[in-house]
């Protein structure tokens, strides 16, 4: 038993919270709807884990680096871990791409820039 995938798994998302932490990307720009999401995602994700399994098309690989706690057939904890990941940084970088692109621009807040050049050196011309 070892918990060098899970820690690296938590470093991760440790690094993704700084990240959000940051920039307000998705938990500190709003918990409440980053919660629902994140949960919707997650659950979305260990159905079609699930499913996998169950038609024999995914199935849990040996590996010294896992606990080796399963919490369902071919479906270790850590995969929990790894969804989370996954939605994480998925809701993080549709976050930073939606406020930093140049169409999708966007405050803080999550609110629409304004025309008036903002996140432009100088304003607008």
């Amino acid at each position: 038993m070892s918990l060098a995938y899970a820690g690296a798994l938590a470093l991760s998302i440790l690094g993704m919270v700084i990240l959000d932490h940051r920039h307000r990307l998705f938990f500190f720009a709003d918990a409440r709807r980053a919660a629902v999401v994140l949960l919707a995602g997650v659950a979305f994700f260990v159905a079609w884990d699930l499913a996998g399994v169950g038609l024999g098309i995914f199935a849990r690989g040996q590996t010294p680096y896992m606990t080796g706690i399963l919490l369902a057939p071919h479906l270790p904890i850590e995969e929990i871990g790894f969804l989370v990941l996954l939605s994480y940084l998925t809701m993080n970088l549709y976050a930073a791409f939606a406020r930093w692109s140049p169409r999708g621009r966007r405050s803080t807040t999550g609110a629409p820039a304004a025309v008036s050049g903002e996140g432009r050196p100088g304003g607008a011309r």
